[in-house]
């Protein structure tokens, strides 16, 4: 592929780095009163306001520009039609097949259209059966926990969901354990009664070390706790694409759920991943959350580029950490029940697009991922605002609101509302002016996204969430790298494998670097 830094349009781009980079957000609004108006984008109750970025229509078109030559278009065709673009595995990527209505037209083949059908319908079947109580446990008591072993995107997206919508939740009480450290799976039996308590065991391959030592935990425990032989066979349920594995683990692989090779973990809640919220919530809520990505796919596949929400916030991405450098990007959800987002936004981000080669092997010519973090707002006013206030670098910063919360929520909308209007107000526009001393003035020309959902529901946490992965898909497009790989994730895991047994005592730490095998050597006198 051709470097980005090669093409006419990023050059043309790339030459205006210093206008931009300078260029007053305040003067923009002051040139231009229906700003707002030209530079927000609403899809289905969902709004990106992007109009507080240094970005003129001008330096927009170039940024489309630099779009149309990195044949962004093309490639999310070729992903919504099962093209393989992982090129590194050799595999389609269609998350988005996953959230085509039954029946609807989609862009998968029928095969796949058919296979995603069955099994939504076996998920809901199953999860309908447990919630009406007329699948219980192996003593016959209803179920009325889950815990659901996972990591990564096995965890993190139905940990959010389920986060993001509790007082919506009327089934089965749902537990997630991902460390492996034992404190969240301890906690977890500690709170569950064993007869009562469905184990999922959530792993594509079934052998992610720290799922597969924790799920033999967990039914070591129901074994200890439930008299009955079949406890297992009732109360453990797989989901993964390794059904071998779930035989040999002594499981019915006729009662797992299916994962497909052409959906990424951290792209998976829509599959069965995504059990444990069916369970918790219902298969309506589940149906209205795939409603609302399939929402946001449409607009993705038929809006065109200047109006398309997730081009023109990965355009803005790029702007921001590729083209002014500004290494760090903030998450800030003006609502508790999104706390989750940052962490789950870390996983899709990063893990998709913090590479430094592109497609065809060869190293990338500029930065790619930024770091992403955050808090919720306003806990994090008292945190770190300080510094995107005053401090010397620049954190483009991402506010979620929510017009209308969760059913039953308590508090204050107006006060939290005005705190989170008022914070992208205060970046933009600073604090100046005499009789202010320098400690207290605020630079201000510091940019951010709003996005602001009407309604904290099912379906519009379905649109946000698409909104991203299609975010990471077009900063991939733009640099020319595989977002659907993650070498590096497995580079530690092999190396615990392979350190494991040395630290126990087995082994010599013979060939190791200074550093691991002093560490190893105090680790080892200090455990006795």
């Amino acid at each position: 592929m051709t470097p980005l830094t090669s093409t006419p349009e990023w050059q043309a781009l790339h030459s205006d780095r210093a206008a931009i980079e300078d260029q007053s957000i305040a003067a923009l609004f002051a040139d231009d009163p229906d700003r707002f108006t030209d530079f927000s984008i609403t899809v289905d109750g969902l709004l990106l306001d992007y109009s507080k970025q240094p970005i003129s229509r001008a330096v927009r078109e170039q940024l489309l520009a630099v779009a149309r030559a990195r044949n962004v278009a093309a490639q999310r065709d070729a992903m919504l039609t099962g093209q393989r673009i992982n090129r590194s595995e050799d595999r389609a990527v269609l998350h988005t097949a996953l959230r085509v209505p039954a029946g609807a037209p989609g862009w998968a083949d029928a095969t796949i259209a058919r296979d995603v059908t069955a099994t939504r319908s076996r998920m809901a079947e199953l999860a309908t059966a447990i919630r009406e109580r007329q699948r219980t446990g192996a003593t016959g008591k209803p179920i009325e926990h889950v815990i659901n072993i996972g990591i990564g995107g096995s965890d993190l997206g139905p940990r959010l969901v389920l986060e993001a919508l509790a007082p919506l939740s009327d089934g089965p009480r749902v537990h997630f354990v991902a460390n492996i450290d034992g404190v969240e799976l301890q906690q977890a039996m500690a709170a569950c009664d064993p007869e009562r308590t469905l184990v999922l065991v959530v792993s594509k391959s079934f052998g992610t070390v720290e799922t597969m030592a924790n799920a033999h935990e967990a039914m070591a425990w129901l074994r200890r706790c439930v008299p009955a032989d079949d406890v297992l066979a009732r109360q453990v349920l797989a989901v993964t694409a390794n059904l071998d594995s779930v035989r040999a683990l002594g499981l019915d692989p006729d009662l797992a759920l299916p994962m497909r090779d052409w959906v990424g973990g951290r792209y998976s809640l829509w599959s069965a991943v995504g059990f444990s919220i069916m369970l918790g919530l219902g298969p309506a809520a589940f149906e209205a959350l795939l409603d609302g990505a399939h929402v946001m796919d449409r607009h993705f596949a038929e809006a065109p580029l200047e109006s398309n929400m997730p081009v023109m916030l990965g355009l803005v991405s790029v702007l921001n950490a590729t083209l002014l450098g500004r290494r760090s990007q903030a998450v800030v959800p003006y609502t508790e029940r999104l706390g989750r987002l940052s962490a789950y936004l870390q996983q899709l981000l990063m893990e998709s697009n913090g590479k430094s080669v592109d497609t065809d092997g060869d190293a990338v010519s500029l930065s790619t991922a930024a770091a992403v973090w955050g808090q919720t707002g306003t806990p994090g006013q008292h945190a770190f605002f300080q510094a995107l206030h005053q401090g010397t670098d620049v954190v483009p910063v991402d506010f979620v609101g929510v017009a209308r919360p969760v059913a039953g929520e308590k508090g204050d909308p107006l006060e939290l509302t005005a705190h989170l209007f008022a914070q992208g107000q205060a970046l933009m526009q600073g604090r100046w002016g005499e009789g202010l001393s320098a400690m207290q003035r605020c630079p201000g020309n510091r940019p951010s996204n709003t996005l602001l959902l009407r309604a904290l529901d099912a379906r519009r946490l379905g649109s946000l969430i698409a909104l991203y992965e299609h975010r990471a898909f077009v900063e991939a497009a733009v640099w020319g790298i595989n977002a659907f790989d993650q070498f590096g994730v497995e580079l530690g895991k092999g190396l615990a494998a392979d350190l494991k047994p040395i630290i126990a005592g087995g082994l010599e730490p013979a060939g190791l670097d200074g550093s691991t095998a002093g560490l190893i050597a105090r680790y080892r006198h200090w455990r006795g």
